[in-house]
């Protein structure tokens, strides 16, 4: 696994439906558009039958978990000819972690 604040590679697993995963190898990389004043994130993943065949079919949409962040909405493209998908989103990037709460003062 190798990530970065603008990059990363590594497991992901792709929610397609409330109950079927996809575990896939991802590789992304964000920019921050400071017009919009927020990040643009994409990538593909690796090759899978089973996403393939239901991106073919009409799946645009996922939630992508990476280990130890929070879950995202992901959209999903046309498959590539290697058998990966391409995938983007916008927002916080799906490979942050979330910063640590600051302990409320109990006064």
């Amino acid at each position: 696994m190798s990530t970065d604040e603008e990059e990363y590679r590594g497991p992901a697993t792709l929610r397609i439906d409330d109950d079927r995963t996809v575990a896939v190898e991802v590789r992304m990389s964000a920019h921050f558009d400071p017009v919009e004043g927020r990040f643009r994130w994409a990538g593909r993943t690796g090759p899978d039958d089973l996403l393939r065949e239901r991106v073919s079919g009409g799946l645009r949409t996922a939630t992508i978990i990476v280990p130890g962040s929070p879950e995202t909405t992901v959209k999903l493209s046309d498959p590539d000819p290697w058998g990966g998908v391409r995938i983007s989103g916008a927002g916080t990037p799906p490979w942050f972690t979330p910063l640590p709460k600051e302990p409320q003062d109990a006064h």
